[in-house]
């Protein structure tokens, strides 16, 4: 015969689970910690000035 099954504390084991999911999947999320990302926006932001530094001025009006 087997052993009968606690219905709680499987709903709470399963709880328990869900959460640390839950809980891993917000970690790699959100999980950035706020230096990394000042420091990846301050990199963003650079590359982004030196391609507008490197473009071409277009006179769309002048006649020359």
């Amino acid at each position: 015969m087997t052993q009968p099954i606690n219905l709680r504390q499987f709903r709470k084991k399963k709880a328990r689970e869900d959460k640390a999911r839950q809980a891993e999947t917000n970690r790699v999320q959100f999980g950035t910690p706020k230096a990394q990302r000042a420091l990846e926006k301050a990199r963003q932001a650079k590359r982004q000035a030196e391609l507008e530094a490197h473009k071409r001025d277009t006179d769309e009006g002048s006649e020359t």
